[in-house]
């Protein structure tokens, strides 16, 4: 059964695949290399990872017109994510994800970076503001079996991340 969170209602259509998550910010112009569809600002925390064909987790937005006009430009060209999370995003980038036709969201209960994981799938529907996480990738680290049944560290992390999606998930709706 997929996790639903809801956040503020986005713009673009709705958009399932990988998440590419980071405690960073976004710029499509100083973060990417939009010709071969990588992160290309060697301080950003996903340099030299590709975004092409995968939703995006980030802190906020940042820049301004350049980049609103560059995603159009990306989506024009095939070298594209397939849609943007963010825990706070500005107008500008926002007007420029509605052009290009690209989904995005934001302000969510709790830190995005923190409630979605890379690797998991998503489904996001900007005109509710959802994101379902359909699919917690198999790569995360999970709980590993001590003596006397008991969890190592990595268990504190999957709580710490059931309680941050806790409040995200209470927000439901329906």
């Amino acid at each position: 059964m997929p996790i639903r969170l809801f956040g503020h209602k986005g713009v673009g259509p709705q958009a399932s695949g990988e998440a590419l998550v980071a405690a960073d910010n976004f710029s499509a112009r100083y973060d990417l290399d939009r010709g071969k569809g990588i992160f290309s600002r060697p301080s950003h925390k996903l340099f030299g990872e590709s975004y092409v064909g995968r939703i995006l987790v980030l802190d906020t937005a940042k820049g301004g017109v350049a980049s609103a006009w560059m995603l159009r430009e990306m989506k024009e060209r095939g070298i594209v994510p397939l849609g943007f999370i963010f825990n706070r995003v500005n107008p500008i980038l926002a007007q420029g994800a509605a052009f290009a036709g690209l989904p995005m969201v934001d302000r969510f209960d709790g830190d995005v970076t923190t409630l979605f994981r890379t690797g998991d799938t998503l489904r996001i529907d900007p005109a509710a503001g959802l994101v379902e996480i359909l699919n917690r990738d198999a790569g995360s680290p999970q709980p590993r079996r001590i003596r006397d049944g008991e969890t190592d560290a990595s268990r504190g992390e999957d709580q710490a991340w059931e309680a941050a999606s806790s409040e995200a998930i209470a927000r439901d709706p329906e």
